[in-house]
């Protein structure tokens, strides 16, 4: 993959479509060999082109079919195969109606994005304006799609991977098993299963995002049977600071086990201003009703009597409560139809800022709720947050 532009060459902004891109084809059995990026220069565009052309057999080129004079991708390719750039007239009435449509006249800036180089096949992008296209230069099928993410994962799903497909015999997609943990280090996570034999050409691999970490094990499809009792090992040395498997989230798996019992929940938080609602919320967790308090002084047992209240306040079955942060601790408090648990935590490691120290307690929170419904343990720590106090009503 080849993306383009300086906004996404200086970090301006994110390339989401980089990590989306080699996430899809790694699951058609297409993992991507190399990514680059290259800014908003003619010449270091094309001599990226020429060089991919001699390595690689496909590449997907991202970005720069925009109608302003930085968008310098169609130019681009055609001076890199030798060809001039023509108007795709069909394309162009396309836009127009576009516009139209929309109660619009199109700028004449527009027309730009319907050129495309002579040699080139027009690949379709039913939601936009700007089409992309494909050519052959030297050894490589290029492919040219816009920046915007809506438009290239519709193309990439609609527009090339059926071209690839029906173009070259595609291996089957490689087994990829994943578990989230939380509360532990990778370190320590990687000497816990340092012991576990992979099967040949098997991979263990480790992924940290604050503040979990992934474990994944990667190898062909023909392995299927060996990496599955592998896997079994890795579930139960893990099984205490597991939180989920696959991708799904914490929040995903909290929605299917509330919905399911028919429980509702509802949450006061002070530290971490909204953010475990907002979670819960975008992963349509049945919620009766989300506070944010302002913060102050409460003791763990004064927290628990609030947190048991929001249940017959608010008409749920489950309440999650987050105190305020007072000299490096804070008190979070889950009530559930079985009782009341809360727990005091101490920070122990002070290099984190604010944001990632609330990212934890709302994992915390959250985990002790999935704990209380897999009839666990409530209480637990985190690597570097330790239980100073705790409780049980």
């Amino acid at each position: 993959m080849l993306s383009t532009g300086d906004e996404v060459l200086h970090g301006q902004i994110i390339d989401t479509n980089a990590a989306w891109l080699a996430d899809v084809l790694f699951q058609q059995g297409l993992p991507m060999t190399s990514r680059s990026t290259v800014g908003d220069s003619l010449e270091a565009l094309v001599s990226a082109l020429q060089e991919r052309s001699q390595i690689a057999d496909v590449l997907i080129v991202n970005g720069g079919l925009g109608p302003t004079s930085d968008d310098l991708s169609s130019l681009a390719a055609a001076t890199a195969s030798g060809t001039a750039l023509v108007l795709h007239e069909e394309w162009l009435q396309k836009m127009e109606a576009w516009f139209a449509g929309r109660g619009r006249v199109m700028a004449a800036s527009n027309r730009k994005q319907a050129e495309i180089p002579e040699n080139a096949e027009l690949v379709d992008n039913p939601v936009g304006t700007a089409c992309g296209f494909a050519l052959q230069l030297n050894r490589c099928l290029m492919f040219f799609t816009p920046g915007v993410p809506s438009e290239f994962k519709v193309m990439v799903e609609q527009q090339i991977i059926p071209r690839l497909k029906s173009r070259f015999e595609l291996p089957e997609p490689p087994i990829c098993l994943r578990l989230t943990t939380f509360g532990r280090g990778e370190s320590d996570l990687a000497a816990e299963l340092e012991g576990i034999v992979l099967p040949e050409g098997v991979t263990m691999g480790y992924r940290s995002s604050m503040p979990i970490i992934e474990i994944k094990l990667t190898g062909p499809a023909a392995q299927r049977t060996a990496m599955e009792q592998a896997w079994q090992q890795v579930r139960l040395q893990l099984a205490e600071c597991t939180l989920y498997e696959g991708t799904g989230g914490l929040p995903a798996l909290l929605a299917q086990q509330l919905r399911t019992r028919g429980l509702t929940l509802t949450t006061s938080e002070q530290f971490t201003a909204g953010l475990v609602h907002w979670q819960l919320a975008s992963a349509a967790v049945p919620l009766r009703a989300g506070n944010v308090e302002p913060a102050g002084q409460e003791t763990l047992t004064e927290l628990a009597t609030r947190c048991a209240q929001l249940t017959a306040e608010n008409s749920a079955d489950i309440a999650l409560a987050i105190g305020s942060l007072q000299e490096n601790q804070l008190s979070l408090a889950l009530t559930t139809p079985d009782g009341t648990w809360a727990q005091r935590i101490a920070f122990t490691n002070s290099r984190h800022d604010t944001k990632a120290r609330q990212e934890v307690v709302a994992m915390m929170a959250a985990n002790m709720l999935r704990r209380w419904l897999l009839a666990m343990e409530v209480s637990t720590g985190h690597g570097w947050v330790d239980v100073v106090e705790s409780l049980k009503a």
